[in-house]
């Protein structure tokens, strides 16, 4: 049996893998296509002059409260700064002995829960291409009526429930709650997609 000897050949990051252009590595792509998509919007009206918005003055006292971050399993804790009974900020608990202060992405955003300019704080629908603004009871109603519409017609495994990272425990836990109530298994978490 002959052996062969491998000779070995220093490549850099584009020619490992595999790229068609050597001298172009993620870096540089990314940089290029970033100037380019910049460049593209110039003029077409989707960029447009901005000015930041003036600060507004909080005022009152600031309280501390320290609580647990619910956006999963683990509990982390969080010290949530109070002022007018608005969560104004966050700052890190180093005494907790779960994270000692650090928080993931989804923990350091927890406030966005309840202050979002996104949030909806209201039910809407649409009608006629036009989001309208309902009670809580016509919406519920509706809901309601169009699940057992649904439900009667082709059974409790015609709904599928699908978890969210972004969910709280809570919301978790009332989603399993649901699915049961409704008698299917059909639910599952979106990161198994």
């Amino acid at each position: 049996m002959k052996l062969m000897k491998m000779n070995k050949v220093k490549t850099d990051g584009a020619a490992r893998t595999g790229a068609l252009n050597p001298h172009l590595d993620r870096r540089r792509f990314l940089g290029a296509a970033g100037l380019g998509l910049g460049l593209a919007t110039m003029g077409t009206g989707l960029s447009r002059k901005t000015q930041a918005a003036s600060p507004t003055v909080a005022t009152g006292p600031i309280t501390q409260v320290k609580t647990i971050c619910g956006n999963c399993a683990t509990g982390c804790g969080i010290i949530g700064e109070v002022q007018n009974n608005v969560w104004v900020s966050q700052e890190p608990w180093y005494d907790h002995p779960i994270n000692q202060g650090s928080l993931c992405s989804k923990g350091s955003g927890a406030r966005e829960h309840v202050i979002s300019d996104k949030r909806l704080r209201y039910p809407m629908k649409m009608e006629g291409g036009k989001w309208k603004r309902l009670s809580w009871d016509t919406a519920m109603g509706e809901i309601t009526d169009k699940l057992k519409a649904i439900r009667e017609k082709n059974g409790p495994d015609a709904l599928m429930i699908l978890g969210s990272a972004h969910h709280t425990n809570e919301t978790a836990y009332a989603l399993r709650k649901f699915a049961a109530f409704w008698g299917s298994n059909n639910i599952d978490h979106q990161a198994r997609i």
